[in-house]
């Protein structure tokens, strides 16, 4: 298997940076401090990077057609426009489990919103968000829901639920955004970090970011096999989307939450956002639509 190296793009020093986001029209990389509760915004053309505190934990967001931001805050859904920097909350989720959060989250070919939620004895659920914002829950009895992905065709839904240490793949109806057929496509080991946040790329392969693996993975979805390692030098590697002109660099964010003093000082780069410039193309980030 083929190992690359990330470089360093952006030293946000974010403590959980998480759920990137390629905005194709203006050309920039949207990604959230989760613990610091703030939506970040790296322009690739200028390395200038913007932070807008949204008052709140920020599990996830996505582009909306119509601008601005669709957010999975705390415990709800939420509208978010950067540079009028006011928040509009739509809708509560979970009111009734105070321990829970939500987490990574993004759009289906659609526009649906899909985000996640993450708790303690497996109340973490994945829910759907449709353009009227009527919100469904999809799945249940989730620990922390994490990565999401469609395959090319639009046929297949890829979900990874962290602590399982697995990648689940479902048959999807993109016409009405029902999934089916639930079975697993990829045991990842222990060893190489517990799997997180995801892309696709255009081949069909699946990237995938390894909390306490230190970089990103590419596997064939369909035969479970390892491809290659793109390793980052920070060992808490959270996700990673497909951005730039061309969608062919891999944009990757990363954490420093939870380390200790002598980890911070061995990683110093733990908690900023990195990018590799891949051999293949991936596809453009979903928008909401609205």
């Amino acid at each position: 298997m083929n190992t690359v190296e990330a470089e360093l793009v952006y030293d946000a020093k974010a403590l959980l940076g998480e759920g990137p986001a390629w905005h194709d029209s203006s050309g920039k990389l949207y990604w959230v401090d989760i613990e610091k509760g703030c939506a970040l915004r790296y322009d690739p053309n200028t390395g200038d990077g913007e932070t807008f505190p949204v008052g709140d934990k920020i599990g996830a967001l996505a582009p909306c057609r119509s601008g601005g931001l669709i957010l999975g805050l705390r415990k709800g859904i939420a509208r978010f426009t950067p540079e009028e920097g006011e928040i509009h909350p739509i809708v509560e989720v979970e009111a009734d489990l105070p321990a829970n959060r939500f987490n990574d989250g993004k759009c289906d070919p659609s526009g649906r919103f899909w985000i996640g939620s993450m708790g303690q004895n497996r109340t973490g659920a994945l829910y759907r968000v449709n353009s009227s914002m009527k919100v469904e829950k999809i799945l249940s009895g989730i620990t922390i829901s994490n990565g999401l992905a469609w395959n090319t065709d639009k046929k297949k839904f890829y979900y990874i639920d962290s602590p399982t240490n697995r990648v689940d793949v479902f048959d999807y109806c993109d016409s009405t955004g029902e999934i089916a057929n639930r079975r697993t496509c990829i045991t990842v080991a222990e060893a190489d970090g517990m799997p997180d946040g995801m892309s696709i790329d255009r081949e069909g392969m699946l990237w995938i970011a390894h909390w306490g693996g230190w970089g990103i993975t590419r596997y064939n979805p369909d035969t479970g096999e390892k491809l290659m390692r793109v390793k980052v030098p920070a060992s808490n590697t959270t996700s990673c989307v497909f951005g730039g002109e061309n969608l062919d660099i891999l944009y990757i964010t990363s954490a420093r939450v939870g380390l200790s003093e002598k980890e911070l000082h061995d990683q110093p780069l733990a908690g900023g956002l990195f990018k590799y410039d891949t051999q293949t193309q991936g596809w453009p980030t979903d928008e909401f639509a609205d």
